[in-house]
Formats: C-alpha cells, sequence, structure tokens
C-alpha cells in the first residue's frame, strides 16, 4: 500500500488482489497529471456529474468520490480494486455506482466530465467512444489520460472520428492528457463492435466483443490448444480458465458431449462473448458463466479438467503472478486425480511451477513457439 497525495487529499491504494512485497503502484503518472488538470483548471464543482472509464483499481475514483460519479470497466478486478480502496480509505461503499462495460453509461442528463483512461486495445476504445456519445452535450468535458508510450496517432483519430476536435496536452512525467470536444453533428462511422468470424474448419459463428483477445481470428496458441484438446468420459466437469471468447470450453465441449463446461474470466465482454459462442453452437446444451477472479467462487474439488491459457499482464504490469494464482487455485479447485492443462511460450518455463504446485508435470505436446503441458492433482 502507498500514499496518493492529489489535490482532492491523500489516499492509501493497493492494487488488487493484494500480493505480499507489492513493487508496483495502484496508479500511474496519468491519474495524478489528470487530477492536478481537473484542481488546476477549476473543472470539478459541488453538483459535478462525473464519468470515469478504465479507473484499474479505483484511483480516481477514491479521489472523486464527493461528487456524481459513475466508474465504468470491463474488469471484475478493477470493480474489486476499487471496493478495496475505497474500504482502506474508509470512503462510502456507495458513493461510486459501478457499472460493468456492457451496461448503459448515462443516467438521463448529460455528464459535465468524461474521464478515460486510455487502455492498450483501440478496439475498446472505438466501443467506449461510440457508447459515451448519448451521455454528452456540448458543455461537455472529454479528457482522456495515459502515458505517452500508449497515445498514438490512431489514438487521438478514434477521438477525432468519434467525438470531435481533438488535441493533446504536453507530457508531464511521461503522461499525457488528451482533450476531445464533443461535436453534436457529426457523423462518425457505426460501432464495429461487436465483430463475428467462422471458426475454421468448423461452422461456429464467433461472436467477440470489443475488449476480447483475437477479436479478428483465431489466435496461434488457442489453435495449438485444441488440435491437442482430451475427449474423456472421465471429463464430466471442465473449466476454460481465463475463457476469452470461449473456443477452448467450446471445442473442449464438442469434444465431450456428456461434459458440463465452465467458462471463467474477469473480463465482462469476454464471458458475454463465450455465453453467445456456446448458446449458438448448443443451443439445447447447458454450461456456466462466471466473472470472477481467476477461480473465485468456483466450489474446492469440484472440477475434473480445468484448460487454461495464463495471460502474462495486468493491465500495463507484465508478470507471471497471474499466471501462478491461476495455477494454486486450480489445484484446489481440481478433484483428486483430476488434471490441468496449460499452454504457454516455450520460454516462460511454466513446468517448473506446476512441478513445485503439484509434484508432478508432462509435455502433451510443443512446437517451435508453444507447449501443452498437463498436471495431475495427487
Amino acid at each position: 500500500m502507498e500514499t496518493l497525495a492529489v489535490p482532492q487529499g491523500n489516499f492509501e491504494l493497493s492494487r488488487f488482489p493484494a500480493r505480499q512485497q507489492e513493487t508496483l503502484r495502484a496508479w500511474d503518472a496519468a491519474d495524478e497529471y489528470l487530477l492536478n488538470y481537473l484542481q488546476d483548471e477549476q473543472l470539478l464543482h459541488t453538483n459535478s456529474r462525473i464519468l470515469i472509464l478504465n479507473d484499474s483499481f479505483g484511483t480516481l475514483a477514491c479521489a472523486l468520490s464527493g461528487y456524481h460519479t459513475v466508474s465504468v470497466s470491463d474488469s471484475f478486478i478493477a470493480q474489486q480494486g476499487m471496493r478495496l480502496n475505497f474500504s482502506q480509505n474508509h470512503l462510502d461503499p456507495d458513493a461510486i455506482e459501478f457499472r460493468h462495460s456492457l451496461m448503459d453509461y448515462g443516467q438521463g442528463e448529460p455528464y459535465d466530465l468524461v474521464l478515460l483512461k486510455v487502455t492498450k486495445s483501440l478496439g475498446q476504445l472505438e466501443d467506449q467512444l461510440h457508447r459515451i456519445r448519448s451521455c454528452l452535450s456540448q458543455n461537455s468535458q472529454i479528457i482522456g489520460a495515459g502515458m505517452v508510450k500508449g497515445i498514438h496517432t490512431s489514438t487521438l483519430e478514434l477521438f477525432e472520428t468519434i467525438i470531435g476536435q481533438t488535441q493533446t496536452s504536453l507530457a508531464r512525467k511521461k503522461a499525457r492528457l488528451i482533450f476531445s470536444r464533443f461535436n453534436p453533428t457529426l457523423n462518425p462511422p457505426e460501432n464495429s463492435y461487436p465483430k463475428s468470424y467462422i471458426l475454421e474448419n468448423t461452422e461456429y459463428q464467433i461472436l467477440n466483443h470489443a475488449n476480447v483477445f483475437s477479436r479478428e481470428k483465431l489466435d496461434i496458441g488457442t489453435r495449438f490448444l485444441i488440435e491437442h484438446l482430451p475427449a474423456d468420459n472421465r471429463f464430466q466437469q471442465i473449466v476454460d480458465l481465463g475463457c476469452g471468447n470461449g473456443i477452448v470450453g467450446l471445442m473442449a465441449s464438442a469434444a465431450n458431449p456428456e461434459a458440463t463446461i465452465h467458462f471463467v474470466d474477469e473480463s465482462y465482454m469476454a464471458v458475454a462473448s463465450a455465453e453467445n459462442n456456446f448458446h449458438r453452437a448448443f443451443p439445447e446444451r447447458s454450461a456456466t458463466f462466471k466473472v470472477t477472479d481467476c477461480l473465485n467462487g468456483i466450489t474446492q474439488d469440484s472440477c475434473d479438467l480445468i484448460l487454461n491459457n495464463p495471460p502474462f499482464h495486468q493491465q500495463n504490469a507484465i508478470g507471471d503472478f497471474i499466471a501462478w494464482q491461476m495455477f494454486s487455485e486450480s489445484k484446489a479447485v481440481l478433484k483428486k486425480g483430476g488434471e490441468l492443462w496449460v499452454i504457454g511460450n516455450r520460454h516462460l518455463n511454466y513446468h517448473a511451477k506446476l512441478k513445485r504446485l503439484f509434484g508432478n508435470c508432462s509435455t502433451v505436446a510443443s512446437n517451435n513457439k508453444f507447449v501443452i503441458l498437463k498436471t495431475v492433482k495427487r
């Protein structure tokens, strides 16, 4: 936990999930730049109506909890991080309304301020800019914030095309602000999300919302995994962990027609995509769909097989901490004799972690880039 000092106050903030000896902060220089700018320009008023998008761990929400504020994110982890930091700072948990990415952003009246943290995904940005148009008036202030390395010409072009005239601030501590002026007469192109494609070598139509990995086509890692999925009557309860659009679980369902598939991801858009894709492919079959942090909320000793392609980053932080959490929680959720199958780049050395946790690890298949590993709960 570290202290953020901004004009709105001092806040003790943590990343989520909390880890011992955490070396990363819950905020970045763009958060500080934005909050200082709001104060310097006197943009905050008692009755200000504020919309926040992509607030990673509730930094902006904590600082702006005294206003009429809605926070929108596609991330369950961001939502939990906001709750944690509200609790740590003794803030009213109901002071900010949280809405996930597929909910209506509006509250009837236009927002005075729209504060958007710029993410890596241009698709997500495009979708969000389209969604906020109906929440704006000509008096609305739209301010983007991000690190310089994440703001590109293509980023600014989306603001220009969908919102209106756009300019940027000078850089400060490698962060930059984006100022966009809402043009109600602008006729932007239609939102291109969600998108769909036909899964190669199948008749399955795959729908993808804007913040889903590999929205345009099947990625090569997933393709390699589905080529080697097990088909075994022993597997009656199968988890697609970090399911994304659900292709792995969908293909596991095809290979194991008697199994129940559980789709789990921390992205609301991912789980919604997976649910659509499964029910379109198997309208007569049942499955479960859960937005959560890794396997939180899944009954221990309940599953026969977990299929996992771990992400190696959270927001802009790169590391193996999410994979380690997924592997540890998988061990708790698997029945005795249950199996965890993991695909990853060869250089990530997941076999060492799995062997340390489970006491065993074997290779199912490998090529020059990927390896599929299997470990059994003894």
